[in-house]
Formats: C-alpha cells, structure tokens, sequence
C-alpha cells in the first residue's frame, strides 16, 4: 500500500507531525538540552535512556538501540506497517490521503490489519445505534441502574448486542464486507454443524476496547443477567492482544502524566465509574494477569518516579492477583501499590456507596508490593514457628526480585521485625532463593552512559572502523561535508560495509533532496540502519569546518599509512617465499590500484 500514498503526502505528515508530541502520548519525555529524554517503552529501564531529537525529528534509546523517525516509533510501538502507520499520522494531523475507488489488485494489497480496525469501528456503530435504540430499551436501563450515566455512555461508546444469532452478521452483508474478515476479527464464529456463522456477541452490553490511537481493536460484552459467562472477550486478532491491551487506556493519559499515578483495576464497570467519579488516570485489565508489556505502557504513561496502584476486590482471588503481579512489577521496574477494598466491594460498588473522597482515603493507604505479601502471609499463615518458616519461603523470590540492593535489604529487615526472625536468617533464605536480583541500571539520572550503549553484535573494531563511524556521523551532523567526502571518494576506502551502505545512501539522499535526517532514516527498511542512523545523528559531537577537515586528513592519511603497511607485508611475503600470502596481498594491492583509478576519473556519483 505504500504506492498508493503520494510521496507528497509521506513529506507533508514528516513536516506536519511533530515527533515529541506522537512518542509524548505513549512515553512520559522532560526537556534535557537540546533533546527530550524518558523511560523506553521498548526495555525495562529505571534510568531514562531513550532520546528523542525535535530538531532532527527521530529517537534513538542508549540502551536497546532501537531509534528511527516518527513512522519507525509507531511501527514498532504498535506492530503497524509502514502504510499503516502513515494512515494514522495523517489522520492526526488532519492530512487527507486519496480515498479513490480501489481496484480488485489493491483490494488485495490493503492489509488484514487495517480491515480489521475499519470493520471494528463499523461494528461499534452498530452496537451503538443498537443500544440507543427501541430494541436496546432493557440494555439502556439496566446500564442506568448501574449508575452510568449517559454521558459516559456516550463517551466510552457503549453498545448493545441485540439477542438473536446473526444481526451483525446480516449489517455486514447489507454492507458488502467480507465475511472473512469479520471473522479474523472475532466478530462472527463458524456454525459446528454445516456451513455458516452467527454473531460472537449476542444479547450483550458491549464494550469496545481502544488502543493508545483510540482505534477499536477489539470489544468485552457482559450480560444482563446470571447467564454464564457473564464476560465474553474477542477472541486475539491480528489488532488486539490481551496481554498488551488495557480497557480505558486511551482516556487515561493525560491524568495519568498529570498526577504521576495510574489505577489498575479488573473490570469494564470499575473502569467507568472510576471515571466517572473523576479517577480518569484508571485501566482495567482483560480478563489476563499483567504482564511486562502492561507494565511497560504503564510506566511510559506514569513517567520516571511514578507509580500505579492495583485496586483489587476483597476476595481470595483478588489477593491472589495481586500477589502474582508483584514479580511482574519488580522486573519492570515501576513502583506498584496495592490497595484491597473493604469486604464485598469492587471499585465500582465502593464509589457508587460511599463516593469518591472516602475512595482517596483508602488509596492513600496502599500497600507496597513487599509490605502486602508480608501482611497477606501474616494472615494465612500465623505467627507460629511453622507459620514464620512458610512466610519466608513465601517471600524469599519476591525480596530477591527487589532490584535496589538498599530497597533489598530493607525488606529483609522489615520481615524480619514484622515476624520476629533473625535478620541474617533471612537473608539467608533470600540468597538461597536462585535466579539473579532484577537489573538495575544505576547510571546516575541525567544523561545516558554512552559506553554501555547497545550496538549490533560484532567482531572486535580498531581505528579505522571508529574513524569511518566517525565520518558517517559528521556527514549526518555537519552535511556541509557532504560534497567533500563525496568528491574525495572516502567511502571507497570503508572496511565496514553498512557504514559505507550508509554513507553512500545519505550522499545520494541529499544530492537529491537536501532534506533531513527524519526523512533518510524512511529510505531504509532494515530496523538495524535506522537505528544505527538515529544513533550516529544523536551522538555528541561539536563539529565545525577545520574539525571536519582534520577528520578528513585524518582519514586520508590511515589510507595511505594501510597502503605503506601492505607494501611492507608484500615484500616481507617475497623474501619469506610464502606464495599463497603473495598472492593474497597483490590481489589486495590491484583491489586498491582499481579505485585509486576510480578516484582520479571523478568524483563518486
């Protein structure tokens, strides 16, 4: 599909879409320098170490080595084509994309994807218009007895299954979609006897589920009654994956940046009155125990030093939830408390009962991870000797997951007060436990350590590959040269072969266009040169014209100083009468003679 988007088009959203403003939705960014600066959402990291340029519009993180332009964020964010996620960029900022009629051949080529998301957002509407109509009365009713108001209603686009086994069904095929694509979305199920489908929710109130974009990716549906089950997910598609999609996410980002605090809660109904009572920053789960990936969006919602808070029901399961997302929020690195409610309530019920102020004094108590697996063993197992011995057993993983070898031995000492054992004891016990403590990156906060940046894996380098690194970069970060370089030939002289692929494709880049870095990091495909590209465009260096000659001398003289050495090398070969590395060497001198040729008859295309 990339042929049927104009190139125009591709220059006008890179010109138009600011890339700090489409990462800032999914990534908390502070101002640091000349660039901003924030918790990849690509690794767990506590130390900010992803980098985002606005001058040079592209991002690069230090640690994973994951960079690229602002259609590179949002392919590897969301799992988008490069089509795909051009079409998103143009919708937001209001750019249109040709909509003429598409032949047979481009039906083909139009991505399963993205006729999932369009039949998605038709499917939505029908389940609306449903509900607001005569025959969604009764659905209609029962959401207001649950104290929604219409207003959230609204907002969240709620709908309503109608009972009977193919309304959506027939709506598609009034329509003209493809059945088979309603069937990759999770819409329509396979009849088990003889041929046909029927709706997958029937008699339902519908929830449709959004990703960060606000596009639906997949829909809940409860019943109105004590019908089992009482939820009913999509089933995973190509656009909607539980394990990294959250119900409300969409509508939590600006409070969640705003207060440095996000709810977790279970349920689509805790999820609207949570909203509804003014908890916007409140995600819900679906239906899956959190996972790193959840936790990830999370933290790049909540920022660095911010913190979610898990508000479970008060019954077993509850506590069992919580108790399993510890090790999860302990590998990701985000500070997570929990708060359990008092018996027979869930978030929704509490708010409806005693409202939104009582629900503030209960969350200013919430538990750390640690403390509430301690406290929640205290109370199953007792404090006799038997029950100390199962309570450290119990926790002994979870301690040794602590990342911060203070926070670490803290915890220690507080079990160890809190059941009356032996510090050492315990410590013991921890060390014991296997595995290794989750890493900590303890680069202090600021600026990322260079050193340890995450490059491609690599046989040793010397100096003449630093120097031709280095010359790749002063051509992304000082383009003047360009003409220079170009007419000198360096890049003939490059050992590195994906350097020098670089190079030559920013010299054909700018001759062309003059343009950007952002727009030469599209001409690639290969994730790998992206990276590599918004990697070198972001290093630190302070280039001007005398440096950039110097580089160049510098360059030309290890060339000659390689060539003196091969000359060495082949007359020591012909005194040592070593054939075999004679004939090595010459082959190399005659390599050499070639592009010395190449040079003297002009300057590289």
């Amino acid at each position: 599909m990339a042929a049927y988007i104009p190139d125009d088009k591709i220059e006008a959203i890179k010109s138009t879409c600011d890339i700090v403003e489409v990462i800032s939705e999914s990534v908390s960014l502070r101002r640091a320098g000349r660039n901003y600066l924030g918790l990849c959402p690509f690794h767990a990291e506590k130390t900010p170490s992803f980098t985002v340029s606005p001058e040079k519009q592209i991002f690069y993180c230090f640690g994973c080595g994951a960079g690229g332009n602002v259609f590179s964020f949002l392919m590897k964010q969301d799992g988008l084509t490069f089509p795909e996620a051009a079409r998103t960029l143009a919708r937001r900022c209001g750019i249109d994309l040709p909509s003429r009629k598409l032949s047979p051949f481009e039906k083909k080529k139009l991505t399963e994807r993205e006729m999932i998301l369009t039949l998605n957002g038709e499917a939505m509407a029908f389940f609306r218009s449903c509900l607001f109509s005569e025959k969604g009365r009764e659905a209609m009713e029962y959401l207001l007895k649950r104290g929604m108001t219409r207003k959230t209603i609204e907002d969240f686009n709620l709908g309503y299954a109608l009972d009977g086994w193919d309304h959506l069904l027939r709506q598609f095929r009034s329509s003209r979609k493809p059945v088979q694509t309603a069937l990759a979305a999770g819409l329509i199920i396979p009849r088990k006897k003889g041929d046909g489908y029927y709706d997958r929710f029937r008699n339902r109130i519908v929830f449709p589920i959004s990703n960060a974009q606000a596009q639906t990716i997949g829909f809940g549906g409860r019943v109105m009654d004590d019908a089992l089950p009482k939820y009913l997910n999509s089933p995973e598609t190509p656009v909607y994956n539980k394990s990294r999609s959250l119900y409300g996410l969409d509508r939590a980002r600006t409070k969640s940046r705003e207060t440095e605090t996000i709810y977790v809660v279970e349920g689509y109904f805790d999820r609207l009155a949570m909203h509804q009572f003014g908890f916007e920053n409140t995600v819900a789960t679906l239906g899956t125990s959190l996972t790193a990936d959840h936790v990830r969006i999370l933290k790049g919602f909540v920022g660095e030093g911010g913190r979610a808070i898990l508000v479970y029901d008060s019954d077993q399961a509850g506590i069992k939830a919580a108790q399993r997302s510890v090790a999860v929020f302990q590998k990701g690195l985000l500070e997570a408390r929990i708060l359990v409610l008092p018996e027979g309530y869930d978030p929704d019920s509490f708010l409806m009962a005693h409202g939104p102020d009582e629900f503030r004094k209960v969350a200013e108590n919430a538990m750390g991870m640690i403390a509430f697996m301690v406290e929640s063993a205290v109370e199953k197992y007792g404090l006799s000797i038997d029950g100390k011995v199962r309570i450290v057993n119990d926790l002994r993983v979870a301690i040794r997951a602590v990342a911060d070898p203070v926070a670490r031995s803290l915890q220690v000492k507080h079990l160890a007060e809190r059941i009356g054992v032996d510090e050492t004891v315990i410590l013991q016990k921890v060390r014991q436990a296997g595995g290794s403590p989750a890493r900590n990156d303890r680069r202090p906060s600021g600026r990322p350590d260079r050193a340890s940046v995450a490059t491609p894996a690599h046989p040793a380098r010397g100096n003449g590959w630093r120097l031709e690194r280095q010359v790749v970069t002063m051509m992304l970060q000082f383009p003047e040269m360009i003409a220079d370089i170009s007419e000198r030939r360096l890049l003939d002289h490059f050992s590195d072969p994906l350097l020098a692929d670089i190079g030559r494709g920013i010299i054909e880049y700018y001759n062309q266009t003059g343009g950007d870095v952002a727009g030469l990091v599209s001409r690639w495909e290969d994730a790998e040169k992206k990276a590599l590209i918004a990697r070198l465009a972001l290093s630190d260096e302070h280039w001007d014209r005398s440096g950039c000659t110097n580089l160049i001398n510098q360059f030309e003289s290890s060339i000659r100083r390689h060539d003196k050495e091969l000359v060495k090398r082949i007359e020591a070969a012909e005194k040592s009468g070593d054939i075999n590395l004679l004939a090595e060497l010459l082959q190399k001198k005659q390599h050499q003679a070639r592009k010395t040729m190449q040079r003297r008859s002009g300057p590289s295309p």
